[in-house]
């Protein structure tokens, strides 16, 4: 589903008056018929969408990140997906304040990168890192991996648009950690998995000189993050699915 698939952004448009719209064949915004809702609903509508449009063409995430509902973000990883940066953090602990990033990776447009704490690690290099996302697509990252990187470094992206996997897995009933998660719904690893606990005993391993395990801790870490794209369409399809009356399609 792409955000021209959507209207409930629109003010007084709710759930029920979305499917109505879908049921009688109007899926998209070239679709609208003003005789489908009473005569204030259409001037919303058809105001968002001349708004939206111009928003839509110059590439603004962000009004579509303001403009949708929480519970509805995951509607914008379609329309945005080539700019959606996947990421994901590794830290000595849970507490911000008290424990340190080790690793960051990320995931855009293919390619996976990845920082290491002492190496290429710094706020210019993240802020680089976080330049050119549309999008930021995490699991659990709206209470972690953000307010980690915003308390260690000299970084902001709590106002970035930002699609965390986590609430949109709940509505699907997916409960448990990424991994549960990922196989749950058939999405496979090539190593075995390692809990956090392993993670940070491998972050003191390599400073203690073993090179191995910052290998082991980066591989993990970066498949977290690849991880994160196949889920994100799956969450996709089945909320799109759960929300279309039965003979319609996008």
């Amino acid at each position: 589903m792409r955000v021209e698939n959507s209207f409930i952004p629109v003010e007084g448009v709710g759930e029920t008056t979305e499917r109505r719209l879908w049921e009688r064949g109007i899926t998209h915004w070239d679709e609208f018929d003003p005789d489908a809702v009473g005569p204030t609903t259409a001037e919303r509508i058809q105001s968002f969408i001349d708004r939206a449009y111009d928003r839509l063409e110059e590439g603004d995430s962000s009004f579509f990140a303001r403009e949708f509902p929480s519970a509805e973000q995951w509607r914008l990883f379609e329309t945005f997906r080539d700019g959606a940066l996947f990421f994901d953090i590794e830290t000595t602990g849970l507490d911000a304040d008290r424990n340190e990033v080790t690793t960051v990776s990320a995931h855009l447009d293919g390619r996976t990168e990845t920082l290491v704490q002492g190496r290429d690690l710094s706020d210019d290099t993240l802020r680089e890192l976080f330049a050119d996302a549309d999008l930021l697509v995490t699991f659990n990252g709206k209470r972690f991996d953000v307010p980690f990187l915003e308390t260690n470094f000299d970084v902001s992206l709590s106002r970035m648009p930002h699609l965390d996997l986590l609430y949109p897995c709940r509505r699907l009933d997916l409960t448990g950690g990424l991994k549960t998660i990922e196989q749950e719904i058939g999405i496979g690893r090539d190593r075995p998995d390692i809990s956090g606990k392993e993670a940070v005993e491998l972050w003191y391993q390599y400073e203690r000189g073993d090179e191995s395990a910052l290998e082991t801790l980066v591989s993990y870490n970066r498949e977290d993050v690849r991880n994160l794209e196949p889920l994100a369409e799956r969450v996709n399809e089945r909320l799109e699915r759960s929300l279309l009356p039965e003979t319609t399609t996008i």
